[in-house]
């Protein structure tokens, strides 16, 4: 028997596979890492953030590095009038804080959406333990997989409307942070409509509102601790622009699940 994270009448989604966000390349640099923390970084400061606690602030001039050994970070840039953009998110295995290699004041900040262990070292530091591991060049991929992610938010932020930017971003999620079962992936955290909002440029209330019609169309379920996206439906949405007009049939579960 399937041990079951979550059921509704029309649902359940079951314990699966990490949702492809990267190459597989990517996905062995993030397990090697935290393998770092226990070695070459093995006597790093150890940081624990509680959620809601910033673990730095833009404007700061640390050139520290940080390795997400649990929880989850959100980095996001604040406008002199109070204007919010989130960045992305992290989890486990992610490196934050990397723009402190160029020795200049930090533009966004990150906040801990859990409570967070991080394990903290200067660039220096982290270069050094990289380097002893044969790990650099895997870095440098790994951070340009990061800006080909950027440029792709950037030009859906100019060529989509707010409700596919939406579907867009949630597809971004589900393969950051997701757990697949067949077509369905698990995104098991507590991300609230205002940071959603924050993510693609609108207001809580027009997320709401294309939220409702996402639950309507079958692409989308939502409960207290987590988001579940059929991620078929959720792609042809993105690529045709209409929830409601999906080539991809519902979501049927199997008898078995």
């Amino acid at each position: 028997m399937r041990a079951t994270l979550y059921h509704s009448s029309d649902w359940t989604v079951t314990a699966g596979r990490p949702a492809a966000r990267s190459s597989e390349d990517a996905m062995r640099f993030r397990k090697r890492l935290r393998t770092l923390c226990l070695t070459q970084l093995n006597d790093a400061t150890t940081v624990t953030v509680p959620r809601r606690d910033h673990v730095y602030t833009s404007g700061s001039k640390n050139g520290q590095v940080y390795v997400i050994e649990s929880g989850q970070v959100k980095t996001f840039v604040t406008t002199e009038s109070g204007k919010r953009c989130l960045l992305s998110i992290y989890t486990a295995g992610e490196v934050i804080g990397e723009l402190g290699l160029l020795g200049q004041e930090r533009r966004e900040s990150a906040a801990a959406m859990t409570r967070c262990t991080l394990r903290q070292a200067s660039g220096e530091r982290f270069l050094a333990a990289l380097t002893a591991e044969n790990l650099l060049p895997a870095f440098v991929r790994h951070l340009g997989e990061r800006v080909q992610d950027q440029q792709n938010i950037i030009a859906d932020m100019a060529t989509m409307g707010s409700e596919r930017r939406l579907a867009a971003r949630l597809l971004y999620l589900a393969g950051q942070l997701g757990t697949r079962h067949g077509r369905l992936v698990l995104i098991n955290a507590r991300i609230t409509q205002e940071e959603l909002a924050d993510m693609i440029g609108t207001t809580r209330s027009r997320v709401g509102f294309f939220l409702k019609r996402f639950r309507e169309a079958g692409l989308v379920r939502i409960t207290q601790t987590s988001l579940i996206v059929d991620s078929a439906r959720l792609a042809d949405y993105v690529d045709c622009g209409d929830p409601l007009s999906s080539t991809t049939p519902p979501y049927v579960p199997d008898a078995q699940s």
